[in-house]
């Protein structure tokens, strides 16, 4: 609460806006504005609405949900977040905090011994990069088949029919990123 309130007040000040004038604008008196930025009242959903409108920004702003990424920019590999893992057996990571201003999704993907990327990444629009950390994988795209080896690196549209299988001997590790 107390950080909305300081969100508020500095977003205020940036726009050079005095507090009787916001809260004229947002229709609260003066003293309901003030004890909002002191954290010593919550406003309405409605009310935030208004002050957010009034300060050219979002409510997801005034309560920090984009300040994830700011904050903390560090994912160390003991906080990797196991995503997902498909009937062949690739497993996928998350290698990034959420953050909805994010451009890019990143991924470490481990390609076990046989398998694919089966049912993984289907719902993306964007541009892919990949970058083979460790291992060997054959990669389809379009109509080539590439043998990546340990760093090499492939970049495509999304879009085009691709797809990749571990058949080495040994784990295959990758760093796959998507533009969002």
């Amino acid at each position: 609460m107390k950080r909305i309130g300081e969100r508020i007040n500095i977003k205020r000040k940036q726009l050079n806006l005095q507090l009787n004038d916001l809260a004229k604008k947002v229709g609260i008196s003066p003293s309901a504005l003030s004890q909002i930025e002191k954290a010593k009242a919550f406003p309405s959903i409605l009310t935030l609405k208004s002050i957010a409108e009034n300060l050219f920004t979002t409510v997801g702003e005034l309560i920090g949900e984009n300040e994830t990424l700011s904050k903390n920019p560090v994912v160390q590999s003991s906080e990797m977040k196991f995503v997902e893992r498909n009937v062949t057996g690739t497993e996928i990571f998350l290698l990034a905090h959420h953050d909805i201003n994010k451009q890019m999704d990143t991924y470490f993907v481990r390609f076990n011994q046989g398998s694919d990327l089966t049912n993984l990444f289907t719902a993306n629009s964007g541009q892919v990069f990949c970058y083979v950390v460790a291992g060997e994988i054959s990669f389809y795209l379009e109509t080539k088949n590439y043998l990546l080896k340990t760093g090499d690196s492939v970049y495509f549209n999304s879009k085009a029919p691709h797809t990749a299988i571990n058949n080495s001997d040994s784990v295959c590790e990758l760093v796959w990123i998507i533009s969002v």
